[in-house]
C-alpha cells in the first residue's frame, strides 16, 4: 500500500488555476536524491514530473534565451485563429525564471505563448530546469527542427550566440549546423549592419548567395543609405529594394542616328543605334512601298551580306 500510495496522483491532468486566483507556483526545483531504493525512486518521479505537460498561466512567462525571429508577430493573428478553433496542439518549453523562483521564462514556443496570453488561455507547456546554455541549445535545435527560420534570422541567432561569447562548437551545435556554414554565416552578420537586417526583415525567399552578394555591395556604401532604401510591404520586398538601391548601375549606351536615304537622295528614315539593338524608321510617304518590299526580301538581303562577306 505504501508504494501505490507514494506513486498515487503522478499520471493525473493537470489543471489550471480559476482566471481570478493567481496560479499556483510549480515546484520544478532539482530535487535531492538519496541512495538505495528511495532514492532512485525520487528521481524517477522528478523525471515523470519534468515529461509531463502542465498548464500556466501566460501571465506568469517571460521572454527568455535569444530572439530567433526578426518579425515575432509575423502569422500571429493565423496562428490565433488556429489555436481558438482546434486548441494548443504542440506544449511549449520553459525553466523557472532564475530571477524570480514565481516566474517562468519561455525557452521556445514564444508565438503560442503569445497566442494563448491574447485568447487568455492557459499554455500547455513542458518544465525543465535549465542554464543559459542549455536554453540557447534547446531553442537552436528546436528552431532547426521546425525549418521555418530564414538564412538571416539564422544569422541573427548565431550572431547573438557569438556576441555572448560561445564558441564555435556550440553555435554549431545549436543551429545544426557545420562550422563552414557557421563561418559563412557570421560573415554575413559582420559585414551586414543589425540595423539594416532588422530594417529588412526576415525575407524567407532570400538565401545566403543573395545576402552574401548584399554583404559584397555595402562596403562601397553608407550603412545608413542601406536602411533608408529599405522600403516595402514585406521583408522580401525590402531586400529587393536595398539590394537595387546598392547595385552599381551601368551608364546608358550613347545613342547615334544614321539618316537613310534613297539613290536619289530622297530621306527614307533613319536607323538608330542604342546599345545592342538597331532601330530602322521609314518614311512611308516617300519610302512609297519600299517599306513592305524590304519586309519581303529581308531574307534574301541577307543572305547575300552574308555571302559576299564570308568569301
Amino acid at each position: 500500500m505504501a508504494r501505490k500510495n507514494l506513486l498515487k496522483g503522478l499520471m493525473d491532468a493537470p489543471t489550471a488555476p480559476p482566471a481570478d486566483e493567481a496560479p499556483a507556483r510549480v515546484d520544478v526545483a532539482k530535487p535531492r536524491y538519496g541512495s538505495g531504493a528511495i532514492g532512485a525512486v525520487s528521481q524517477s518521479i522528478s523525471d515523470l514530473k519534468s515529461r509531463a505537460v502542465q498548464e500556466i498561466d501566460p501571465r506568469m512567462i517571460d521572454q527568455g534565451g535569444l530572439q530567433d525571429r526578426l518579425e515575432e508577430n509575423a502569422g500571429l493573428a493565423e496562428l490565433i485563429e488556429s489555436i481558438r478553433e482546434y486548441g494548443q496542439q504542440v506544449p511549449v518549453l520553459l525553466r523557472p525564471n532564475p530571477n524570480d523562483g514565481e516566474r517562468f521564462q519561455v525557452v521556445y514556443g514564444r508565438r503560442r505563448v503569445a497566442a494563448l496570453r491574447e485568447l487568455g488561455q492557459p499554455v500547455k507547456a513542458l518544465i525543465r530546469v535549465l542554464d543559459d546554455r542549455a536554453v540557447i541549445l534547446a531553442q537552436g535545435q528546436e528552431n532547426t527542427a521546425r525549418r521555418d527560420l530564414s538564412f538571416i534570422e539564422k544569422v541573427n541567432f548565431a550572431r547573438q550566440m557569438q556576441d555572448m561569447g560561445y564558441d564555435r562548437k556550440v553555435i554549431c551545435d545549436a543551429l545544426h549546423v557545420d562550422k563552414t556554414l557557421i563561418s559563412r554565416m557570421l560573415s554575413v552578420s559582420d559585414r551586414i549592419p543589425e540595423v539594416l537586417i532588422k530594417a529588412i526583415g526576415a525575407a524567407p525567399s532570400v538565401g545566403r548567395d543573395r545576402w552574401l552578394k548584399l554583404a559584397d555591395l555595402l562596403p562601397a556604401v553608407q550603412a545608413q543609405r542601406a536602411v533608408d532604401a529599405a522600403h516595402g510591404d514585406t521583408s522580401d520586398e525590402r531586400f529587393e529594394a536595398v539590394l537595387i538601391a546598392l547595385t552599381p548601375r551601368k551608364p546608358p549606351a550613347p545613342r547615334s542616328d544614321v539618316p537613310l536615304r534613297a539613290a536619289d537622295g530622297t530621306a527614307l528614315g533613319q536607323m538608330r543605334r542604342s546599345g545592342t539593338k538597331a532601330v530602322l524608321t521609314l518614311n512611308t510617304k516617300t519610302a512609297k512601298g519600299f517599306e513592305d518590299w524590304l519586309a519581303e526580301n529581308i531574307s534574301e538581303l541577307h543572305h547575300r551580306w552574308k555571302t559576299g562577306r564570308d568569301e
